[in-house]
């Protein structure tokens, strides 16, 4: 007790009061400073549910619903603790306050391997998970929305059921202990019934001091395939996305933009701008600086309707003579692989000396792998509508981060953040796309020439393809040592290219993660679950004028690709079976050799294929890869055609995510990231030249068509584990998987992407 006592007079009081709050758990995330929208006739009963007098239960959700099902799953959570009835249950958007932030994300993104333990990382983790629920960001990406609200939404739900338990206990004049709550209605020992409807407005007053979660074998919602809540409104058309909403009064924009690297707007005449202006619908034509959220300096029409912007924007762009630039993907790639042969980068993860054991070793194996740049290619564009004023301004749009698309709307009118009312609309898609807001603060720049009246700024493809923050380039040498009986003795990984979520932080003024390394430019090699005798993996960060931020799976989209292909390289030299081989490197990990294992049994994996209709040889690939807390094998059945054109015909998926919540959701987001990963594997690259990128438009950047995309199957296993991602981890394993079929089947080794087979091996 006197060493403690010397060592806390020693902090002295800031440094006191900085570890005092350190020992304090995180603030609570039941009850914000911001109501939930009720209605008018419904109850808050805490900052994450609603109850109406007709018993609708609205769940009050802070994240993105972007096609993942995260609505459906985290209202799950809810309606389970809560004992609500399923079929009264409705989600809504939350507002924006800090008890919705994002505490998951960071603390999940803290460079330590899946394994890593011990006080000192546990502590880290602990003053992550502090730090996060005091910044509050409200953020839907990194796989993260089910395990992020896998605590609150369950608290919110088992305490909302103990309030309503109490309320009717009171009115009965009977202890709360001899009550139960069951589909949504209370239950007396006696067998008298009152509904949570009648209940809710009385529960308030019985907020309870503790609450007791289910244990998982009493669930009786979670863990089943339960219908999606958006279904029903995507398939009839009700359902309302950003580029949907339609104001009284509401003024269209579209816009020209300047290429990457140039500094000013497109330039036009006096004589030009008063030919666009004269065009029919136009009202204006105005001039954007750009911003520091990355939206580039361009020219915006204002019309009655998108249609006649669009008309009257690409007869300037015609006339424009925009900035010069002169970035080049043929350029910034000679660079990344300068940079990989001459730059030892930065160590990530090292032990057991293995640049030593490399050197001295009589067997290695070397090789490069290369990945191009990708465009998100969101089916809806990026869009945002924002009606401003003097003293505020609303925004309607389809985000993954509310609070940052606010605070873009209120840097740009100079309005403080809490002037502006965000609208959330359900997205067409985000991909980590809608993480930045360079198109809010373009909508906002336009709307504050038109005040009072709403404005829709909508891209067009060829805007949303040529303006994108793309997957950077990246290039990975891989070296490992092999001993006689083929065993690796150490791996080393070094990769180089531009760093994604660095560059994102800058845009978006996020400070903790806008210096030091990104683990975002190498997650996917230090991170696996392979155990090596001597291990050392490095990434060198270079610079290029080419905008990047997070894309689907973000590092691990290229460096599965990289890593897995390798491995099949290992077991080729040794002269091993691929699945063996990968065994025999997971004993210590058990998790994902039982992944691997079930995707190898429901695959026939060793078994012979039959060759195609048209008498084409089959065969099969295999990667796994851990992502996001989860782990994900992949089996890919794949034959060449004679004019060298790739087709996979089959694939099988085994992933652990720990519970799985709803099988269908997973389901589908494994069978999504497949798909997702299949049109990059194949067919994803863009090139960009004068600034400019090549690709504009589907036709010329393909994504699968539904004839090319194979029979998808994906096995669960169970777990009791907390939930982990599933709409990023099913990507990163099918780039390998199909290249290493195709190793198997022609005997060529493909380390670039997109894949594409030399016209001899396809013969």
């Amino acid at each position: 007790m006197k060493r403690r006592t010397f060592l806390l007079a020693g902090l002295g009081t800031g440094g006191a009061l900085f570890l005092g709050w350190a020992l304090l758990p995180p603030r609570q995330r039941l009850v914000g400073s911001t109501r939930p929208d009720t209605g008018g006739t419904a109850v808050a009963l805490n900052g994450w549910l609603t109850i109406a007098p007709d018993d609708t239960i609205t769940v009050v959700v802070p994240k993105a619903e972007m096609g993942q099902g995260t609505h459906t799953a985290l209202a799950m959570l809810l309606a389970e603790e809560l004992d609500g009835d399923w079929a009264r249950v409705r989600v809504e958007y939350s507002p924006i306050d800090k008890i919705y932030g994002n505490v998951s994300a960071l603390v999940e993104g803290l460079p330590f391997a899946p394994e890593a333990d011990g006080t000192l990382v546990r502590g880290i983790r602990w003053m992550m998970a502090k730090t996060a629920r005091e910044l509050g960001i409200m953020m839907t990406g990194g796989s993260s929305s089910v395990r992020d609200c896998w605590m609150p939404m369950r608290e919110a739900g088992a305490s909302a059921r103990a309030s309503l338990i109490a309320a009717a206990a009171a009115t009965w004049g009977v202890a709360a202990s001899t009550c139960r709550a069951e589909q949504g209605t209370v239950i007396s020992a006696d067998g008298r019934r009152l509904r949570f409807g009648e209940l809710a407005a009385l529960a308030v007053s019985h907020q309870p001091s503790e609450i007791t979660l289910k244990a998982a074998a009493d669930f009786t919602i979670v863990g089943n395939p339960m219908p999606r809540l958006d279904s029903a409104a995507k398939s009839n058309g009700t359902a309302t996305y950003g580029i949907d909403v339609s104001l009284p009064n509401m003024l269209y924009a579209a816009v020209v933009m300047s290429p990457f690297g140039a500094t000013t707007a497109p330039s036009v005449t006096a004589a030009q701008m008063t030919q666009s202006r004269a065009m029919s619908g136009v009202r204006a034509v105005l001039s954007l600086p750009g911003s520091k959220y990355g939206d580039p300096p361009a020219l915006a029409v204002v019309a009655e309707s998108w249609w006649q912007a669009h008309k009257a924007a690409r007869a300037l762009a015609t006339a424009t003579a925009a900035g010069a630039s002169t970035v080049s993907t043929v350029t910034v790639l000679q660079d990344i692989r300068s940079t990989v042969r001459n730059d030892d980068g930065m160590p990530l993860r090292f032990y057991g000396g293995a640049k030593k054991v490399l050197a001295a070793a009589s067997r290695t194996v070397d090789a490069t792998y290369e990945a191009p740049y990708l465009a998100h290619a969101t089916m809806e564009p990026m869009n945002a509508t924002v009606r401003a004023t003097n003293d505020g301004a609303e925004l309607w749009v389809g985000t993954q981060v509310p609070g940052y698309a606010r605070a873009a709307v209120a840097h740009v009118l100079d309005l403080d953040d809490t002037s502006v009312t965000v609208h959330q609309q359900i997205l067409g898609g985000g991909f980590g796309r809608r993480l930045d807001v360079d198109y809010v603060a373009q909508a906002a720049a336009i709307a504050k020439s038109m005040p009072g009246v709403p404005v829709q700024l909508i891209w067009s493809r060829e805007d949303d393809m040529r303006h994108d923050f793309y997957r950077p380039a990246t290039v990975s040498r891989l070296r490992a040592a092999l001993d006689a009986d083929g065993r690796v003795t150490a791996f080393v990984a070094h990769s180089a290219g531009q760093a994604p979520f660095k560059a994102y932080s800058k845009r978006v003024g996020f400070l903790l993660t806008q210096s030091g390394p990104d683990r975002t430019s190498s997650e996917g090699t230090w991170d696996q679950p392979y155990a090596f005798p001597a291990l050392h993996t490095s990434h060198s960060e270079t610079d290029s004028a080419i905008p990047v931020g997070s894309w689907r799976s973000v590092g691990h989209s290229h460096q599965a690709f990289f890593v897995e292909s390798f491995i099949d390289e290992l077991a080729a030299a040794a002269k091993q079976d691929p699945a063996a081989y990968r065994a025999a490197l997971l004993q210590s990990h058990p998790r994902a050799l039982r992944v691997l294992q079930l995707a190898a049994a429901k695959s026939g994996w060793g078994a012979p294929l039959e060759p195609t209709a048209d008498g084409r040889p089959r065969a099969r690939g295999m990667a796994l890869h851990a992502a996001f807390g989860s782990i994900v094998a992949e089996v890919a059945e794949v034959s060449v055609a004679l004019d060298g054109r790739i087709r996979v015909h089959r694939v099988v998926a085994a992933v652990d995510c720990g519970l799985a919540v709803n099988p269908n959701i997973i389901a589908q987001q494994i069978e999504s990231g497949i798909i997702d990963g299949l049109s990059a594997a194949l067919n994803g690259e863009l090139v960009i030249e004068g600034g400019t990128p090549r690709q504009s438009n589907f036709h010329e950047y393909r994504l699968l068509r539904i004839d090319e995309c194979p029979v998808i199957e994906t096995h669960i296993l169970p777990s009791l584990d907390v939930p982990s991602g599933v709409g990023e981890p099913g990507l990163p394993p099918i780039a390998p998987a199909v290249a290493n079929a195709l190793f198997t089947l022609t005997g060529t080794r493909l380390r670039s992407l997109p894949l594409r087979m030399p016209s001899e091996a396809a013969s």
